[in-house]
């Protein structure tokens, strides 16, 4: 694998974990839209554990206080209940995507990385996170997320296992739709990350063992890492005051474009 292949594709995919845009479908078109050689599973999870540290670098304050408070002795404190709250929260919200990952594999190694397939999901949930943006009132803040509102996000993250569909693009979608604020929307969505990044990773981390670490695997994680760090840190300072809308725009010009190419093909 050359060099310039893991760096677009580490930044694929430290970008597009984190940005509404889809990494698994960038990761399934690039490829096919440059020609490059296939770069194998075990560079793929990689990559996954790159953005992990990143979501786990960025936040490592909120980790270390979530853990805390599990083994906090103030039972009655408001931010250790609201920090253990959080904390089931995320637990399932976690369990659709882990359950659809299982059940569905081999279809997301198959049936689901057809570039038409991809298009469309791109398309799709561009037209959803633009509406979700437009109609979502933003009333409640982060620690206003409620169990029903984990239920929701956590099933609409399960069907990110289509590549095009973007996990944080389904669950920010999800979260706007649900009244969250665009901020707020945004770090659930890294939050919620984290779980399911890991539990992926550790699963097909003999695959790692197995084929090798290359250098282009280092390299390639790296990149992840780090794209994926400041993905998260200037997302979330943009939305603050601005939409969605230049994603949601990019995803339908991506859409169209691989469309094209593949009835040109």
């Amino acid at each position: 694998m050359e060099y310039i292949e893991s760096i677009i594709l580490g930044l694929a995919q430290g970008l597009g974990e984190f940005l509404p845009i889809s990494s698994s479908g960038h990761l399934v078109i690039l490829p096919w839209l440059f020609n490059f050689s296939d770069p194998g599973l075990a560079f793929d999870v990689a990559l996954h554990w790159g953005t992990l540290i990143a979501v786990v670098t960025y936040f490592w304050k909120d980790w270390v206080r979530l853990l805390k408070s599990l083994f906090s002795t103030k039972k009655n404190s408001d931010s250790v209940m609201q920090d253990r709250k959080l904390i089931r929260y995320i637990i399932i919200a976690s369990i659709p995507g882990a359950l659809f990952g299982y059940l569905l594999d081999d279809w997301a190694e198959t049936s689901f990385r057809a570039p038409l397939l991809v298009a469309t999901a791109l398309a799709v949930l561009g037209i959803l996170l633009a509406l979700a943006d437009k109609t979502g009132k933003g009333r409640r803040d982060f620690n206003e997320i409620t169990l029903f509102d984990s239920i929701a996000i956590g099933l609409s993250q399960a069907i990110a296992i289509i590549p095009g569909v973007s996990r944080s693009g389904a669950t920010i979608t999800m979260a706007l739709f649900r009244n969250i604020n665009r901020e707020a929307a945004a770090k659930f969505s890294f939050l919620l990350s984290a779980p399911i990044i890991l539990g992926a990773g550790l699963v097909k981390l003999p695959e790692i063992i197995s084929e090798g670490i290359t250098a282009p695997i280092i390299i390639g994680t790296i990149i992840a890492a780090a794209s994926g760090f400041f993905s998260i840190k200037y997302l979330l300072r943009y939305v603050q005051k601005k939409s969605y809308k230049p994603f949601v725009w990019y995803r339908l010009v991506f859409a169209i474009i691989i469309i094209i190419v593949y009835f040109v093909r």
